[in-house]
């Protein structure tokens, strides 16, 4: 996965946890693509300054994921029910019975919902 968006995940589960400064300067870097220096313009800061917070906002978001393991439950759930979805299509298609194939429409409209 890319850094990225795996720090912009890591930041939507555990931003709260970050410090106030940590988590706008990791979310302006990451999600609203400013760049160090302009972060630092708005903040009335260094450049330097900004790079420090924001890493260590990314050494807090790893140190929490490595402890509870959110993303990475997420991440195995979102591909646990993708393959169900392909099981329940599997099923569909080569049923006939159409209170199965409603039945099975239902349970995949509730598992899409969960992604």
């Amino acid at each position: 996965m890319d850094k990225n968006v795996e720090i912009s995940i890591l930041c939507d589960l555990y931003g709260k946890l970050l410090t106030k400064k940590q988590y706008e300067f990791l979310n302006d870097y990451y999600n609203n693509d400013l760049s160090l220096s302009e972060i630092a313009e708005n903040n009335n800061i260094t450049r330097q300054a900004v790079r420090d917070i924001i890493k260590k906002g990314e050494k807090k978001l790893f140190e929490y994921e490595e402890k509870l393991l959110f993303m990475k439950r997420m991440l195995n759930q979102e591909k646990t029910i993708q393959q169900i979805l392909s099981e329940l299509a599997k099923i569909k298609k080569d049923s006939s019975d159409e209170k199965v194939a409603n039945i099975l429409e239902t349970i995949k409209k509730e598992l899409n919902y969960l992604v």
